[in-house]
């Protein structure tokens, strides 16, 4: 009887634990307010530079990197090319194409990103999901993006963006945006 208890009180326990997890958390909604607004359109349209890291799940900073963006809008298509020159030297392209699906919606699509993204904006911010074949080192990870935007002032935007694979958080990609 006495562990019949004692594993009821750690279900209990477990259930509380997860349930924590599932609530809260940032809402787009609750930048609605936040100036200066970020219209993608408008802020990505033209050269973009951006420099960033990545940091896995127990703070070690595995990667830096800078990426050129090169932004066209034609009034319903942003075209981001991304060229990526990481600290090793490798270096990468990626070519979004985020389409505008309602005032403040958006979806994207790239050659490596599975199926389609989906975004929202609010206010100063962009929240953007989406699942990806990421390489790491000899390896390709199907892994999941939480980015995050925000436009601090007329020319910086950053992003923070949560990795997660197999539904666990592994790291942490930061960027810094600055348009040219």
């Amino acid at each position: 009887m006495m562990a019949w208890r004692r594993w009821r009180g750690i279900a209990a326990f477990m259930v509380v634990l997860l349930a924590a997890g599932c609530g809260g958390g940032m809402k787009i909604e609750d930048f609605a307010q936040g100036k200066p607004e970020l219209r993608l359109e408008q802020y990505f349209a033209g050269k973009t530079r951006a420099a960033g890291l990545f940091e896995d799940r127990f703070g070690t900073v595995r990667r830096t990197f800078v990426v050129d963006i090169d932004g066209t809008w034609d009034g319903t298509t942003l075209t981001l090319d991304e060229d990526f020159l990481y600290n090793d030297g490798e270096k990468q392209r990626r070519i979004w194409r985020l389409t505008k699906t309602g005032d403040r919606t958006w979806e994207g699509r790239a050659d490596d990103v599975i199926g389609v993204a989906t975004g929202r904006e609010a206010g100063n911010a962009f929240q953007f999901g989406y699942r990806i074949n990421l390489k790491v080192g000899e390896s390709t990870w199907e892994v999941r993006f939480d980015d995050w935007m925000f436009r601090i002032d007329e020319d910086v935007v950053l992003n923070t963006a949560r990795v997660y694979r197999w539904g666990i958080w592994i790291g942490t990609v930061q960027l810094a945006f600055r348009r040219a």
